[in-house]
């Protein structure tokens, strides 16, 4: 999506492509929805780049889609197979967990979407059910015509340079009504006093005057069709317009000879009998306000993006706000408290289903409102009514009274936020990741302020997040002993979780404990996964409140998933500490100082997923010169970190022994293959004489080296190379020869330091080539930290960057 001057998204090709694709087969397989899901520059990462047909807001716990997890898109990708599912019954039996979020009676269709052989993404169609039968064979045939005519528009793409990955929100958009016959307007003109008419064929048609190919001479002849009250209304507004003086424009609406209303407009300039008509038919299916203005209930109405299309007068005077400040915007934006969870669930199941839902909203403390929503092929139409206060929520319930939860459907709301909570935690990886989901399906869901997360470790609890409490306020907290008689420590000693209205009944229980400024409720949750204390967690409100039976065994569950994903999370930090370590271990911690040639290196762990890999440099003197390596282990972890350890000290042996490059590279290629295979990885080797500057280089399969000279150029080397380390025992890698003149710089690098997500690696490249062409002058310490500082600005860079620069000085004046 490109930006406007306004700031707004226009879309781009791939977006248009995609969603024509969309459109397309929501058309063809009768759906009133659907999507695409693209790859992401996060590997293993889908998010949705389209949807149609439904609002934005309501699919976003939908947005992000890992593919290995259970859900019919995941499979469709990973499988390269389409996946069909009639209705909610075969959507149980096969994807339990997406109908735990979706509970809703529908069916779906998933096709992948291929760019030549590779699948790119899934194609989604959302329709009703089919109650028991499969998806026909027609239907699939074009789903799947569908999705190739997306691939292939994806490949066109592709070949003309444009990045096929997706990486931001996903682009909304509307679907084209039902087919109708269109919209006709005719013109005429009308002296009123002689009552000679001229009318074009348009208005005769509308008119039904008969025979059209004989002009009516006079307005009678024209509207002989129309009823008489109609007519004399006409000949009354003619006669009305023709009197006055100055221009004016006047409408009323007439029925047509078929029963349809008819929008006429006459205008006039000055006093004259001579009047210019226009007759509009609107269709079938005219649009009438004024009669949703006489129903006494109020009705709004929604399309299905989920904006205010319409809501009469009656729910202007009820919502206490007119159509002008509420049209157009959406349900979120116009009615905020029409928009919690449980409500928009509400929502999600009218659209999804197709069948009507009603339920009580509270509006505000003490006001309750029956809500119908009736959905169709356009949007939904919603009726609001006064319903008093709802028995459930008597004064005696302490939820309500305080600013808890009452309603049935706001607990509804609370019963739906394990799932959506469920689907966030197992897409977070880290602790970091975990407590930032916490934070935002949580405090939202339960109308929370403040939040921290403690973990235990030697027996004390140590913050590891925190949100809205007053600066430094916890930092008296920070390491507490399990004997500490505090809530944070007794909730998670005890298991059982503390709720408190205010903090002036959490003062009554623990006399003397700090407080901060606030004075509303807290929640203090054990986190405990498998019988194993993890930590405890701290929900804050600015308000008291009470906790109802509801909420408190809500928040309960929800703290054991969020207990689990963070053991899951410590399991997943240790693992990457250990690799990092090890990592760090097999790296040069020093280069060699060698006369006539400087080396500098540099290394930069992903930020995603573990942050280690197999990335390493190395400079080795050798009988032979100065041997400069960089390589790339595939993969992340502990075992890529292994391997890279013991290619490194492979190839630093084999060059101690003193053998030729391309003789190194073909060991080390055999050594792969017998130490793990399967397991792959690139490599360039280049063999350098300090005094002469001769420079021997082979490569397998890696990024190629950016040569800068003394004079300000820099370019792409083009070395001859192999295919990468572990494939073929038998590969050879062919030996380039050059020279590196005094004042040159030779820069090896990862492909982590080129490729960015939606963008071609030779646009990373060339970025690199220009970074270099810039640093002349500088230390080659610096020219260094210039090279690598854009890639260590990026917080989502999924991969290791490793950079080795080696320069002659120059000669000297």
């Amino acid at each position: 999506m490109t930006p406007r001057p306004d700031g707004s998204r226009a879309p781009d090709g791939l977006s248009l492509v995609a969603a024509r694709a969309v459109t397309s087969a929501v058309d063809a397989v009768g759906g009133y929805a659907g999507g695409v899901y693209l790859r992401s520059g996060t590997p293993g990462l889908l998010l949705m780049a389209v949807l149609a047909g439904l609002p934005g807001r309501l699919m976003r716990p939908w947005w992000r889609m890992h593919v290995n997890r259970p859900f019919p898109v995941a499979e469709a990708y990973r499988s390269g197979r389409p996946v069909y599912l009639g209705d909610a019954e075969e959507a149980m039996r096969r994807f339990p967990q997406l109908m735990a979020g979706l509970p809703f009676p529908f069916g779906s269709l998933y096709a992948p979407v291929r760019s030549g052989r590779t699948v790119v993404g899934v194609l989604v169609v959302l329709r009703h059910a089919t109650r028991g039968r499969s998806v026909g064979a027609t239907d699939r045939r074009r789903m799947e015509d569908a999705a190739e005519r997306l691939g292939a528009g994806i490949a066109a793409l592709e070949r003309d340079g444009t990045p096929v990955t997706w990486d931001g929100e996903p682009m909304t958009v509307r679907l084209p009504g039902g087919t109708a016959r269109p919209v006709r307007v005719g013109h005429f003109a009308w002296d009123v006093g002689s009552g000679a008419v001229t009318a074009d064929d348009g208005t005769r048609v509308i008119l039904g005057t008969e025979p059209v190919s004989r002009p009516p001479r006079t307005v009678d002849e024209l509207t002989a069709r129309l009823p008489p009250e109609d007519v004399a209304g006409l000949w009354t507004l003619g006669s009305t317009v023709a009197r006055h003086e100055g221009p004016r424009v006047r409408r009323m609406r007439l029925r047509g000879p078929d029963g349809r209303a008819l929008l006429l407009e006459l205008s006039a300039r000055g006093p004259s009998p001579r009047l210019a008509g226009t007759l509009i038919d609107t269709g079938p299916e005219p649009v009438v306000p004024e009669a949703a203005d006489r129903i006494p209930r109020a009705m709004f109405s929604l399309d299905r993006t989920g904006r205010v299309t319409y809501l009469n007068r009656p729910a202007e005077e009820l919502l206490g706000l007119t159509r002008a400040e509420l049209v157009g915007r959406t349900l979120a934006e116009s009615l905020p408290w029409l928009a919690n969870p449980a409500y928009e669930d509400h929502l999600r199941a009218s659209l999804f289903s197709g069948d009507p839902v009603y339920f009580l909203a509270r509006r505000g403390p003490a006001e309750w409102l029956s809500v119908a929503m009736f959905p169709g092929g356009e949007g939904v139409t919603v009726t609001l009514s006064s319903s008093g206060r709802h028995e459930e929520a008597a004064d005696s319930d302490a939820g309500t009274r305080s600013g808890g939860l009452g309603s049935p459907a706001d607990r509804a709301a609370v019963l739906y936020r394990p799932v959506a909570l469920a689907i966030a935690l197992t897409e977070a990886v880290t602790a970091r990741q975990v407590s930032a989901v916490v934070t935002e399906e949580l405090l939202p869901a339960f109308g929370g302020r403040q939040l921290a997360i403690y973990l235990q470790r030697e027996r004390r609890l140590h913050l590891a997040w925190e949100t809205g409490f007053p600066p430094g306020f916890l930092d008296r907290f920070e390491g507490v002993g399990l004997d500490v008689r505090i809530p944070g420590v007794e909730t998670l000693t005890t298991g059982r979780p503390l709720f408190f209205e205010s903090m002036e009944k959490l003062a009554e229980a623990y006399p003397g404990i700090p407080m901060d400024t606030d004075v509303g409720a807290r929640a203090f949750l054990p986190l405990i996964a498998s019988g194993r204390p993890v930590g405890s967690c701290i929900l804050g409100f600015d308000q008291p409140r009470g906790f109802s039976p509801e909420e408190r065994t809500v928040l309960t569950a929800l703290a054991g998933l969020i207990a689990q994903a963070l053991q899951r999370a410590q399991r997943y930090d240790s693992e990457a500490a250990l690799a990092r370590g090890l990592q760090d271990a097999l790296l040069p911690h020093q280069l060699p100082v060698v006369a006539d040639v400087e080396t500098v290196g540099r290394y930069l762990p992903g930020t995603l997923g573990m942050d280690v890999g197999g990335d390493w440099y190395d400079v080795i003197e050798t009988g032979s010169g100065l041997a400069l390596i960089i390589g790339d282990v595939q993969g992340h972890g502990v075992a890529a970190a292994a391997t890279m350890g013991q290619l490194r000290s492979a190839v630093r042996a084999f060059a101690l022994t003193g053998h030729d490059p391309q003789e190194i590279m073909g060991a080390t290629n055999r050594l792969l293959i017998d130490l793990d295979p399967g397991q792959f990885a690139s490599c360039c080797y280049v063999l350098l004489d300090p005094g002469s500057g001769r420079t021997r280089a082979v490569r397998a399969g890696h990024p190629q080296p950016v040569l800068r000279h003394a004079d300000g150029r820099a370019e792409v080397l083009d070395l001859p190379g192999g295919v990468v380390l572990g494939v073929d025992p038998r590969a050879s890698y062919p030996l380039t020869e050059l020279c590196l003149a005094p004042g040159d710089v030779l820069a090896l690098f990862t492909d982590g330091l080129v490729e960015q997500a939606g963008e071609d690696i030779d646009e990373g490249v060339e970025r690199l080539r220009t970074t270099l062409a810039g640093v002349g002058g500088v230390r080659l310490a610096e020219a260094a930290d210039r090279v690598i500082a854009r890639a260590g600005q990026d917080e989502n860079r999924p991969d290791d960057i490793a950079l080795l620069l080696a320069a002659r000085p120059a000669l000297p004046g």
